[in-house]
């Protein structure tokens, strides 16, 4: 009897020490800031669209390209002193948020549109683009507005802005919803549906490829803006990235990833004042 008893006192002792252990190790880690942590590891884990060109994509030899990719590589390279030090996640916009919150990523580049309702979730460094929403049919369509569209199937990609944006506001309009880009496109060319929305950056580099789609809405809603993010509270790592977008203006860093990645697919009609943000200011 006094044998079990003594079992159960050092029984609980041990799970007490355990439990305490374990505390001390959280507390360890979480005493190491997500710089240090980086450094440590030497790599920096940056969430991007495989499917988004010209924006993230992989290209047909397996390589990471894109505008977003452009900026991860520099984080890299101010972060680590070498823009070769990155490892690209492949995300989907409904799980963006997710990747940060379960840290597997350091940083999302996807594409990512500031909202009140995403910033109670992550936290968002100063903004690099400037985005509206579109709408994009067929050439042949008869869709001119929101309201054509009132009786027709629209095509939206699962945890964007556009999502959102109709959920709110037109509820009634009858919608086809996929995870990926490739997937929400695909859907549109097999006549799946009557129209896209999406970021209007998006169609307006993706209808300048295929003459018998026409972006039939430009501007939907407000103007917003597209920022990195990091972890809600990771103060440290979103300081660095606000201050490198900040220097990051003297060589007007942007517009020169405008040039390479962006200006080709956009055509004359798009200036890389429509869509950049240099330093942080609209």
């Amino acid at each position: 009897m006094e044998r079990t008893k003594m079992k159960k006192i050092l029984l609980s002792i041990f799970t007490a020490f355990v439990a305490v252990f374990l505390a001390a190790c959280d507390s360890s880690e979480s005493g190491v800031n997500s710089i240090e942590r980086i450094k440590n590891a030497g790599v920096v884990k940056i969430g991007v669209f495989g499917d988004k060109p010209p924006f993230g994509y992989v290209d047909e030899k397996g390589a990471n390209q894109g505008y977003d990719i452009i900026f991860a590589k520099r984080i890299a390279k101010e972060l680590l002193g070498d823009e070769n030090k990155v490892e690209f996640v492949l995300v989907e916009a409904a799980n963006r948020v997710e990747f940060l919150k379960s840290n597997k990523v350091d940083i999302i580049l996807a594409n990512f549109t500031q909202t009140p309702e995403r910033a109670e979730q992550v936290d968002f460094a100063l903004p690099y683009m400037k985005v509206a929403l579109g709408v994009v049919v067929p050439e042949d369509s008869e869709i001119k507005s929101v309201e054509d569209l009132k009786d027709k199937t629209l095509i939206l990609n699962k945890g964007t802005t556009a999502d959102a944006y109709f959920t709110k506001n037109y509820a009634d309009i009858k919608t086809l919803k996929f995870d990926q880009n490739t997937e929400t496109f695909a859907a549109l060319m097999d006549k799946r549906g009557d129209a896209l929305a999406h970021d209007n950056t998006l169609l307006f580099a993706w209808v300048k490829e295929r003459p018998d789609y026409k972006v039939v809405i430009k501007e939907l809603g407000n103007q917003d803006v597209i920022a990195p993010a990091v972890k809600k509270g990771d103060k440290e790592l979103k300081e660095f990235i606000d201050n490198l977008i900040i220097s990051l203006a003297a060589e007007q860093f942007f517009h020169k990833a405008y040039d390479e990645s962006l200006k080709a697919h956009f055509g004359a009609d798009i200036k890389a004042d429509d869509v950049v943000i240099e330093g942080g200011k609209l």
